[in-house]
């Protein structure tokens, strides 16, 4: 039997915050965190991270001169794994790191790529720094970590491919510390064109532009938002762990569009059944849903929920009505809401939903979901450690 995997840390940079307190009172007032943008030649709503964090981000910037060639979605990573670093006194040295991205190094790619166009050369710097594996590396580059670095986009569960991976590697004996997680930076002109394209961004006028959970709605409301999520992973049960995985469940399914799942969502019913069956329970207090906004994504995932959970339905939220899509960001994003709302003791509603259900005493057990286009579901079990007594 393997031993419990642990969070031990946990820290995101976001339209939220960038500390564990501003994140929690943002959650609080129940505000959604849009801005109206003008991104290229559109104006749209975004989800920007805070003015506090932008000068945190350019600070990190002019610190090295290396850092001054680097994408956005790096530099959130490493602000953020810096971040999570600062609260356990885990060895960075023996550190093993995956963090990866749906979209990568966007913002450099369309530089360059314009660049390209424009004069038929290129800088030196585009191929290092425009790579997928650009994240992980210059993580640990930074933190001085020494173990294995590892990227991936499996687009939007980006971040809980990561934790599985992680979670892997431990009960594998093959790490003693992961730090996992997803970063994206993706409010750029071809990333809003592609999301146009696709039908799917919002073009609300009013900034409760992202109408998750409202299963009513007969058109798309996804807005992006930019941000890093990481988590450290250990094996075991110390006095830093912040929560325990539960369960976790993974799956995919066979679709009939490249950015669609199935009606009810087989890939998110699979990875939910597969997640309680690992933890050995029937039901979990609260779900907090993938829910992208879209008409087809939500209504799917609240089908997979109804068909896996039944009678025994939990409470169900989201955050992307808040602080938008942050691709493969998102999924570490609702990990710590869920650890927030475990060590708090208070259910996060969402304003387009009215949960047929009472509020339970106390709250604990929290499952997460997340999917990504190509039907790629993770779900995850979160719970807090019990307290030991003397």
């Amino acid at each position: 039997m393997h031993a419990p995997i642990s969070i031990s840390a946990i820290a995101s940079v976001s339209a939220l915050g960038d500390s564990p307190k501003e994140v929690w009172e943002r959650y609080l007032s129940k505000k959604p965190l849009f801005v109206k943008n003008t991104i290229g030649h559109q104006e749209v709503f975004v989800a920007k991270i805070s003015a506090q964090t932008q000068k945190a981000l350019a600070q990190l910037k002019a610190s090295r001169p290396s850092y001054k060639t680097l994408d956005r979605s790096v530099l959130l990573a490493i602000l953020a794994s810096n971040y999570a670093l600062q609260k356990t006194d885990i060895g960075k040295q023996t550190l093993d790191v995956n963090i990866g991205s749906s979209r990568g190094a966007t913002s450099l790619f369309e530089k360059y790529h314009t660049d390209f166009l424009h004069t038929g050369k290129v800088s030196p710097f585009t191929s290092p720094t425009t790579t997928l594996g650009n994240i992980s590396s210059w993580v640990a580059q930074d933190l001085g970590a020494k173990g294995i670095q590892i990227d991936q986009s499996v687009t939007c569960s980006t971040a809980m491919h990561s934790l599985l991976n992680g979670i892997a590697w431990l009960q594998a004996d093959m790490a003693t510390a992961f730090l996992v997680g997803g970063s994206e930076a993706a409010l750029t002109p071809f990333t809003i064109a592609q999301m146009k394209a696709l039908k799917l961004y919002s073009k609300a006028t009013h900034n409760k532009a992202c109408e998750s959970m409202r299963f009513q709605k007969t058109k798309n409301t996804m807005v992006l938002g930019e941000a890093a999520a990481v988590a450290v992973l250990e094996k075991g049960i110390s006095a830093r762990t912040l929560a325990l995985i539960k369960g976790y469940g993974f799956a995919s399914e066979i679709i009939t569009h490249n950015s669609s799942i199935t009606e009810n969502a087989q890939s998110i019913q699979n990875a939910m059944s597969m997640a309680l069956k690992k933890a050995a329970i029937t039901t979990v207090d609260a779900i907090i849903m993938h829910a992208p906004g879209t008409v087809k994504g939500d209504v799917a995932e609240k089908n997979a929920v109804d068909i896996v959970f039944k009678e025994k339905q939990p409470l169900l939220t989201s955050n992307k009505w808040m602080v938008g899509h942050t691709f493969a960001a998102s999924g570490m994003l609702s990990i710590e809401m869920a650890i927030y709302m475990l060590q708090h003791n208070k259910f996060i509603e969402n304003p387009f939903y009215n949960n047929p259900r009472d509020l339970p005493p106390t709250l604990q057990t929290v499952l997460v979901n997340a999917v990504g286009f190509g039907g790629n579901a993770v779900s995850i079990i979160i719970s807090l450690p019990k307290k030991t007594t003397n």
